[in-house]
């Protein structure tokens, strides 16, 4: 997994929103040529709400007051998600529908990561916050709660519970989650 952190001045954003379109576009298509990552970039809300994501980080390390809140506000209004002021999105994260995904205190959110919609990645007892590796789908309605760790490439099926940690490659499904099978064939597709 690689940090998020990116240099606080306008190349630096730069430089990181560019490698979001990419990753986004692998994420999404796995088709990076210029013409996909463009079409990418001005067509999806993902990419967009990405934008707003890393100009908050920015604003935060920075300390200029009021942006990362009124960002936040406008995150919601219009994208109907809510992310935390301290989670950290990897690069490229996929969010294939908006509406309804809750990313919640101090979770880790890995490079190429996709949300299908109204996942909710947070704590079941204010005990800690997940860590979600590169390359995880996470199916719509997928609740991922706790200090818990998934790994690359897993899969998490659509209204899965999962409150443990999930191996790399596996495909989990149920509530509670429980491991079927394996991702494999994802996986190595992932790997660079």
């Amino acid at each position: 997994m690689t940090g998020t952190s990116h240099s606080a001045t306008p190349q630096g954003v730069i430089r990181a929103l560019f490698r979001d379109a990419v990753e986004m576009t692998r994420a999404a298509t796995g088709d990076t040529r210029p013409r996909t990552v463009v079409r990418t970039a001005l067509l999806q809300d993902g990419y967009a709400l990405l934008v707003t994501t890393r100009v908050r980080e920015t604003a935060r390390q920075l300390h200029v007051p009021l942006v990362n809140r009124a960002l936040r506000l406008a995150q919601t209004a219009l994208y109907g998600i809510e992310i935390g002021k301290d989670v950290q999105l990897g690069r490229g994260v996929y969010f294939v529908h908006t509406v309804g995904n809750v990313v919640g205190g101090n979770a880790v959110i890995g490079d190429r990561v996709r949300f299908m919609g109204n996942v909710t990645v947070g704590t079941a007892r204010d005990d800690g916050y997940p860590v979600i590796e590169d390359d995880v789908v996470l199916g719509a309605g997928a609740r991922v709660l706790g200090p818990i760790r998934v790994g690359a490439g897993a899969v998490v099926g659509a209204n899965s519970v999962v409150l443990h940690d999930v191996p790399r490659g596996a495909v989990v499904v149920g509530s509670p989650a429980r491991v079927v099978g394996t991702a494999s064939a994802r996986l190595s597709s992932a790997d660079p």
